[in-house]
């Protein structure tokens, strides 16, 4: 395959730069078909023995966005209660979820028991179903930016529970809770670093052996 444009290259790099977690939504709506292109992306992603474990949970139903909403200020309170000081004082200022505004949310579980890949590359690391579904992921929400949208991958959850209070399948796993929709804004640094929780590196650590 030959090399992609200088021009290709430089928006890829720039795609990535402005890839940012969204908290703050707006609620207009989004159009179904351009979310189904969006969703093109998990078709065209790596997995483990060609396993694509990955399942999608469509959130749209009032009681089941309550019990996801929910469950995250439950983990939430719970999470804060682990800080104190400073950092608690910061932590309790933090938006750390578009749950309430977001237009589209998506559970996005793992598929433990797939039959689908034979085991192939699973057996020694059974978790490569789960690294598999997190490069989907993230093919996902590079596409979702290139088409101006905003996503956001909530974690703070207990997955055991929503799991259950959603009645999903004992043998899939809780990947990522993401909220999808129009960003209020854009910005090509994290929220975190600017609300002064942490920053990033500026070279990256590689040891050599």
């Amino acid at each position: 395959m030959s090399s992609f444009s200088n021009d290709f290259q430089n928006n890829l790099h720039d795609l990535m730069c402005w890839r940012r977690d969204v908290r703050r939504f707006r609620t207009d709506p989004v159009d179904e078909a351009l979310l189904a292109q969006c969703l093109t992306s998990f078709t065209l992603a790596p997995s483990v023995g060609l396993s694509e474990p990955w399942r999608i949970i469509r959130l749209e139903s009032p009681r089941a966005r309550a019990t996801a909403l929910e469950n995250y200020q439950t983990e939430n309170a719970r999470a804060l209660a682990g800080y104190d000081g400073e950092k608690a004082a910061l932590y309790s200022t933090l938006k750390l979820s578009g749950m309430q505004d977001a237009p589209v949310q998506m559970a996005v579980f793992c598929d433990e028991s797939t039959a689908k890949g034979a085991g192939l590359g699973a057996a020694t690391m059974p978790e490569m179903r789960r690294y598999s579904v997190v490069a989907a992921i993230t093919q996902f929400w590079l596409m979702t930016r290139a088409h101006g949208l905003g996503m956001g991958w909530v974690s703070i959850l207990d997955p055991l529970a929503l799991t259950r209070d959603l009645n999903i399948p004992e043998c899939w796993s809780l990947v990522a809770y993401l909220c999808i929709g129009w960003p209020e804004t854009s910005s090509d640094t994290p929220e975190l670093e600017t609300s002064g929780w942490e920053i990033r590196r500026d070279s990256l650590p590689i040891e050599t052996r």
